[in-house]
């Protein structure tokens, strides 16, 4: 391929260039550092905090009809600039968000006198990098050269990646699978697809998560490769058939070549829970488009306990009303509306949520020929004319948004789609939930109106078999230091009731705490009216006034797959919560400094009473930053401050 051009030709232009082969990147706070050289003409980067490393000597490159892996040369190394950004994300763990980066660039040449542009930068809590190239013509990445080598010491908590087409309906992947936890470093993955993003990592001194942000359709979603001998993990492209037409390729084909970000957060747990950083390098928002409408929020949904049975007027009616009485802002409608409701009565539905201040979000398949699926409206949403139809139906009807399910995959085409959705939905003032999902890429940053995606096994797997029952408090302590990490995750928690046929695991105090341990932009609880109605009051006032949207999130105490404890703040308040997945009664002793609280202070705490379905209320001292409590097994708590 000839005549590749350079992308930003302007900042090279004033940029002073570095006559060096290495870069030597440092986080503003200088603990944290990448350095990048040049090494028998191929690219390399290594990853060190305090002196130690994190990420050992590793590749970069990428390899097609261009080959950017060896025989490469560096143009010019731009000097680091540090740079502060500043943005409103509502979906994210914080609302209004502020970082500050260290930046920088490598302009290289390969053999064949092409040129490809690799960004950097480096935040206190991680690194990331990107490439970039620009062409005439479009031309082919068909892989990537970059790997992540952790010591051989390395533990690791990963998330198989599921095989194209299998699964219920040939859905796979949707990113719906249970974490592996604590194996060792370079653990070959159970299926040739690999791991997704993101990977959890602890080596002798810090954690680590992997994963990616800021993917457009100029690329393709990756994850990491079935195999990472020694340790060292490589990128995986998606597999045939992750797109939306069966004859797409799997590979990138584009004239404007731009890689996701590759990111490694580094640090304490608090460090890793509380990054924003995925959000942070994401594309800003179009400052043309007003998102001033979007409002997060609490949804109603009788689908999660009560099935396919519930979705009908009297009950879609009920839950309305539901929602009403607990001060919510959403009801959700699910899967066969168009067939057991109608387009007509869901207006009607519309009409009479509007008098009682509840918006109604409704469900669509998202999916052609990519799986088996039936359930509709499906097929309205492929073609983008018949889309926007779609949309500006429902908008005049005053419905408030969609959740889309069943996605494709992770092809190029199938990145595309997405966009394309985002922004239709936007554009008639729809908020969106992508259900049967890719992992968050910071979209809700791009795309404010994006309040949720799925991409975990949620609440539903538990009501479909035993085994999923019984993993239901492991997998909850997980997720805070893994996939709610990366964006908005939609479990759709909170159930007081029992469900049908199974024995469910979770105190429920342990579910009132997940109000505040899982994030989302729009919160789906799946508690049905009449087991609301049988809850204490102070457990029914407390679930009416659950904050929409966060202001900061601080990491207290816990460990992947055991507990967790964390507080969320909303304006002036604290709501403080943990969950217990451990067998044994766990005694803290909680170090509150980080909130910044009086120096003593008497609070309510809601916890687990005699038994694992009944509430007590008792009041605590919080004296010196430190607050003592019990927390039983697959218990939790709540307290706010």
């Amino acid at each position: 391929m000839k005549n590749i051009l350079l992308t930003a030709i302007l900042f090279f232009t004033v940029c002073s260039f570095a006559k060096s082969n290495d870069l030597k990147l440092k986080s503003p706070d200088g603990r944290l550092q990448i350095n990048i050289t040049l090494v028998n003409s191929s690219l390399v980067y290594e990853v060190e905090m305090g002196g130690k490393p994190v990420i050992q000597t590793s590749k970069m490159g990428l390899n097609g009809d261009v080959d950017f892996s060896n025989g490469l040369k560096i143009i010019s190394i731009s000097k680091a600039k540090l740079k502060t950004e500043t943005y409103l994300a509502p979906a994210e763990k914080r609302t209004e968000r502020k970082y500050t980066a260290n930046c920088a660039s490598i302009l290289l040449q390969n053999s064949a006198k092409n040129k490809m542009i690799v960004e950097f930068k480096a935040t206190n809590e991680g690194v990331a990098f990107r490439y970039i190239i620009k062409a005439k013509s479009p031309f082919a990445i068909k892989s990537e050269n970059t790997t992540f080598k952790l010591i051989p010491s390395t533990i690791v908590w990963m998330h198989p990646h599921a095989n194209v087409k299998e699964g219920w309906c040939e859905t796979q992947p949707s990113y719906e699978e249970q974490y592996e936890y604590e194996i060792p470093v370079g653990t070959i993955a159970p299926e040739k697809a690999g791991w997704s993003f993101p990977a959890l990592f602890k080596t002798d001194h810090h954690f680590v998560l992997i994963t990616e942000a800021g993917l457009t359709p100029d690329y393709v979603g990756t994850r990491l490769a079935q195999q990472s001998p020694n340790g060292e993990y490589s990128i995986g492209f998606p597999q045939k058939g992750e797109t939306t037409q069966p004859d797409d390729p799997e590979y990138v084909v584009s004239k404007n070549v731009i890689s996701p970000w590759r990111v490694i957060i580094v640090g304490s747990l608090a460090t890793v829970v509380e990054s924003q950083m995925v959000s942070d390098l994401a594309k800003p928002a179009d400052k043309k488009t007003d998102f001033s409408w979007v409002k997060t929020g609490i949804a109603s949904w009788s689908w999660g306990v009560l099935h396919d049975e519930s979705v009908n007027y009297e009950t879609s009616k009920q839950f309305i009303d539901y929602a009403s009485d607990m001060k919510w802002d959403y009801c959700l409608i699910d899967a066969d509306w168009d067939r057991k409701i109608g387009y007509d009565k869901i207006k009607e539905l519309a009409d009479y949520a509007k008098t009682k201040n509840v918006g109604l979000i409704l469900w669509y398949n998202s999916s052609g020929d990519w799986n088996t699926t039936v359930y509709s409206p499906k097929g309205a949403l492929i073609e983008r004319e018949a889309r926007r139809k779609e949309f500006e139906r429902i908008h005049s009807m005053g419905i408030a948004g969609v959740k889309v399910d069943f996605w494709p995959g992770d092809g190029q085409s199938a990145i595309q789609y997405y966009y394309d959705m985002m922004q239709d939905a936007a554009d008639f003032h729809l908020l969106l939930n992508c259900h049967g999902t890719t992992v968050p890429r910071g979209w809700s940053r791009t795309f404010p109106n994006l309040v949720s995606m799925e991409s975990i096994r949620g609440f539903e797997f538990t009501t479909f078999e035993q085994k999923d029952t019984d993993k239901a408090p492991k997998h909850l302590t997980m997720m805070p230091y893994a996939r709610n990490v990366v964006g908005p995750m939609d479990f759709t928690p909170v159930c007081f009731g029992e469900i049908v046929g199974k024995k469910r695991r979770t105190s429920n105090a342990f579910e009132l705490a997940l109000t505040v341990i899982l994030q989302s932009g729009i919160q789906h609880y799946v508690e049905i009216p009449e087991s609301m109605a049988l809850q204490p009051d102070f457990v029914k006032d407390y679930m009416r006034s659950v904050p929409r949207r966060w202001d900061d999130i601080k990491f207290i105490d816990g460990y992947p797959g055991k507990y967790v404890v964390l507080a969320r703040r909303c304006g002036d308040k604290w709501y403080l919560a943990g969950i217990n997945s451990q067998p044994e009664m766990l005694r803290l002793n909680l170090n509150l400094t980080p909130l910044k609280l009086a120096a003593n202070e008497k609070v309510t705490l809601f916890t687990d009473g005699e038994n694992n379905r009944s509430f007590k209320k008792i009041d605590v001292n919080i004296t010196n930053d430190r607050l003592e409590l019990e927390l039983k097994p697959n218990g939790g708590f709540v307290v706010v401050l």
